[in-house]
C-alpha cells in the first residue's frame, strides 16, 4: 500500500502545539536545531499571543511537522509521497531529504517576514464552502478591488485573497448565490495569489543560495498538483507557492491515481484528513492529531500488513 505524508498549512496551528509533540529525543533534538539557526529558543512561539504573527505560525508547522515524521522514521514507517500544503511544502520537502533542516527554518522564517511585512493588516483570505470553482471565479471578475482565488481544497471548497473589503462584498454575493458558508480565515495575509509576487521574488533570491537535492521521497507539488524530481524545479516550488493557488484537490487525486491508498496528516492539523476522505474511498484517511503515538503506531502497521 502506497502512502501519502501530508503536511498542513497555515490556519491549522493551535496554542502550545510544540509542547504537544509526542516526548522523544528526536523531538528534542528538531527543537534545538532549529532554534540553533535562529538563535532564539523555538518553544517560545507556540503560545497564543506569538502565534498572531506568521513567522511564528509558519514556524511552529514547519518543526512540527518536520518532528513528527522523525519519530514515525524511528519506528520503521515511510512514506511513499509527501505533499504539503503552502507551508507545508516546507516540511514535506525536508521530509523528502531535499532541504537541509536547518535550511528550512531560516527560509520559513524569512518568509513569513516577508509575507507579514508586505501586508500587516487589511487583507487575508476568506473560505466560501458550497459552491463550485466556475462560480467563484465569475464572482471575482466583478469583484470591487483587490481578490483572487487563492484555494482549491474540495470540488466546493475554494478560498480566496484579498482585501478585507473586497473579500467581503464577494462572500455577500456568494451567500447570496447559495454557499453554504463565507468565513473569514484567521489569516492575515493574501496568500497565493499574485498580491505576494514581490514577497516571493525576495524569497527566491534568497533561495539561490541554498543546495537542494533530488528528493528521496516522491514529492508531489500542491501549486502544479505534479511530481517534482529536478532540485531546481523544487526551488522554484518552494520560493513561489505563496504566490500560486494551491490546487489541493488536483493533489490528492494525482496520489490516489498513483496508487496511494493511505492517507496520513502530520500534526497539527486535521482539516486535510477530511478532504482526503472525499478522495481516497475505498482507502484509509488518517490525522497524527489528537492521536496517541503508540495507536497511531498499531494503525500503520495495521494498514501495511493488510495490504500484504
Amino acid at each position: 500500500m502506497s502512502t501519502l505524508w501530508a503536511f498542513p498549512g497555515q490556519g491549522a496551528q493551535q496554542p502550545g502545539m510544540l509542547h504537544a509533540l509526542p516526548e522523544a529525543p528526536v523531538v528534542q533534538a528538531c527543537i534545538e536545531q532549529a532554534s540553533a539557526a535562529l538563535d532564539e529558543d523555538v518553544r517560545l512561539l507556540d503560545s497564543a499571543e506569538a502565534l498572531q504573527d506568521t513567522r511564528a505560525v509558519q514556524l511552529c508547522l514547519l518543526i512540527a511537522g518536520v518532528a513528527t515524521a522523525r519519530v514515525l522514521s524511528e519506528r520503521g514507517h515511510r512514506p511513499d509521497y509527501v505533499a504539503g500544503l503552502s507551508i507545508g511544502a516546507y516540511a514535506a520537502a525536508v521530509v523528502a531529504g531535499a532541504l537541509d533542516f536547518a535550511d528550512a527554518v531560516r527560509l520559513v522564517a524569512l518568509r513569513g517576514e516577508l509575507m507579514q511585512r508586505a501586508y500587516p493588516d487589511g487583507y487575508g483570505m476568506t473560505a466560501i464552502l458550497g459552491l463550485d470553482q466556475g462560480s467563484v471565479e465569475r464572482l471575482l471578475v466583478d469583484a470591487e478591488g483587490p481578490v483572487y482565488l487563492a484555494n482549491i481544497n474540495a470540488e466546493t471548497q475554494l478560498v480566496i485573497a484579498g482585501s478585507d473589503a473586497a473579500m467581503a462584498k464577494v462572500a455577500e454575493r456568494a451567500r447570496a448565490l447559495g454557499a453554504g458558508a463565507a468565513k473569514r480565515l484567521a489569516m492575515s495575509v493574501p496568500s497565493h495569489c499574485e498580491l505576494l509576487d514581490e514577497p516571493a521574488r525576495a524569497l527566491a533570491a534568497a533561495f539561490a543560495r541554498i543546495e537542494l537535492r533530488a528528493p528521496q521521497v516522491r514529492y508531489l507539488s500542491s501549486s502544479s498538483a505534479r511530481l517534482i524530481r529536478d532540485p531546481e524545479a523544487l526551488r522554484d516550488d518552494l520560493a513561489y507557492n505563496m504566490s500560486r493557488v494551491v490546487d489541493w484537490q488536483a493533489t490528492l487525486v494525482n496520489a490516489y491515481e498513483r496508487g496511494v491508498r493511505l492517507h496520513l496528516e502530520l500534526p497539527p492539523g486535521s482539516v486535510l484528513t477530511g478532504l482526503a476522505r472525499r478522495v481516497f474511498e475505498p482507502g484509509q484517511a488518517i490525522a497524527f492529531a489528537g492521536a496517541r503515538l503508540d495507536t497511531l503506531d498499531a494503525m500503520l502497521r495495521q494498514e501495511v500488513s493488510r495490504d500484504r
